[in-house]
């Protein structure tokens, strides 16, 4: 499976993932330490299992691009195929192996294809394709030696590649010679193992002229709900020819297990905090009232009542928690959640960004506030039931 580029949530197919979590996403930082930034969400569409490519492709491509909220489609051709260096000097003797690699070969629409995923901010070395370049290819890293961390046989390479770098590419039967102009690195292995040709000169070496894609990626602004085009697509019958996914229908397991166990992490850290500060409210307010008892045993000699005293340090335990709350809100949205939306951090599958809700905030504000309650309440009520005249007394 794909990835499709997203950034402030997963996406299939290249890629996008609350009080406080941490979320992933992919490609959106750019190959030349560009800032990353949001980008629309999208919606993949892949042949039926039973099927080699999508049929009534042409029609499934207009039929979204009338759809309302759509910003853009782009469609890729996709098959499988190996890519092989130094083919003119391989092989010297018969048991010698090659040195091809497997791959997956795409035709692309460049101009298309980087208007709806910035394909493009990924290449880190050479330049992205153009429309005229027939002849030549961009490269993904992990098919590459020097951007492979390890060395395995059983996740071959190639060596000596680079910008300029002439490769024989093997799909459908048909073998070319091309030039490398480019190289892609992301934080999906599906797609750092494709090779991207122009879709004009891709069609005829897959013999592919009735212009049926494999993939359509879907282009959707922000605040449109997803499932709506998703609807409309099926209600227009293409879901007898496509499979029709939206970004959390395509997320991996693995994808899924990770942010589930962050969700939990924060579940934990976050109920560790306001244990934490409740226990601490505690200690301020027992220690503030036992130093005051005096005063507390004079105050309930004139007349002031239990309930009045055990009242005000409860409004002391709120003063603090509201003014905890306050500082915590402003270092979670006014600093942290825009640094690392500036500077995510670099997970080698993919980049995290810290997502903080509003919602969530005040539901753990609304939590800690209780507990404040309970904690200012507690000791004050254990030093108010005091005798009066020993409290006064100080014994």
């Amino acid at each position: 499976m794909d990835h499709d580029f997203n950034y402030l949530h997963h996406d299939p197919h290249f890629p996008e993932s609350s009080g406080g979590e941490w979320r992933f996403s992919r490609f959106d930082r750019g190959g030349r330490g560009r800032r990353p930034h949001p980008l629309p969400r999208r919606r993949f569409i892949s042949n039926l299992k039973e099927k080699q490519y999508i049929e009534h492709s042409q029609s499934l491509i207009e039929f979204a691009k009338s759809l309302p909220g759509v910003e853009g489609v782009t469609a890729r051709y996709l098959e499988s195929g190996k890519v092989e260096s130094d083919y003119k000097t391989n092989k010297k003797r018969p048991n010698d192996l090659d040195r091809s690699v497997g791959a997956s070969i795409v035709g692309i629409d460049p101009k298309a294809e980087d208007a709806v995923t910035h394909i493009s901010k990924n290449i880190i070395e050479g330049s992205y394709l153009d429309n005229g370049d027939y002849d030549q290819v961009v490269v993904g890293a992990l098919l590459l030696k020097k951007y492979l961390k390890f060395d395995s046989t059983s996740f071959p390479t190639l060596d000596n590649i680079e910008i300029g770098s002439k490769v024989r590419v093997t799909v459908s039967g048909n073998t070319r010679e091309v030039t490398v102009k480019g190289i892609i690195k992301s934080k999906v292995d599906e797609i750092d193992r494709r090779v991207f040709f122009v879709d004009q000169q891709f069609r005829g070496l897959i013999n592919r002229y009735d212009f049926n894609v494999d993939e359509i990626v879907v282009r959707l602004k922000p605040q449109l709900n997803p499932l709506t085009i998703k609807n409309a697509l099926a209600s227009g019958g293409f879901s007898d020819y496509a499979k029709i996914q939206t970004a959390e229908d395509a997320e991996p397991k693995f994808l899924h297990d990770i942010k589930q166990t962050f969700a939990l992490l924060g579940s934990v850290i976050s109920s560790i905090g306001l244990i934490a500060a409740a226990i601490t409210i505690f200690i301020i307010i027992f220690v503030n009232a036992i130093t005051r008892r005096r005063f507390i045993g004079i105050m309930k000699g004139i007349g002031v009542t239990s309930t009045a005293v055990e009242f005000s340090y409860i409004l002391q335990s709120l003063f603090y928690a509201l003014f905890g709350t306050a500082i915590g809100m402003f270092l979670v949205f006014v600093v942290l959640v825009p640094y690392f939306h500036n500077h995510p951090i670099n997970f080698p599958f993919s980049d995290g960004i810290l997502v903080a809700t509003l919602s969530g905030t005040l539901i753990r504000a609304f939590i800690l506030f209780a507990s404040t309650v309970i904690a200012g309440y507690i000791p004050a009520r254990i030093v108010v039931k005091q005798n009066t005249l020993d409290a006064i007394l100080g014994r």
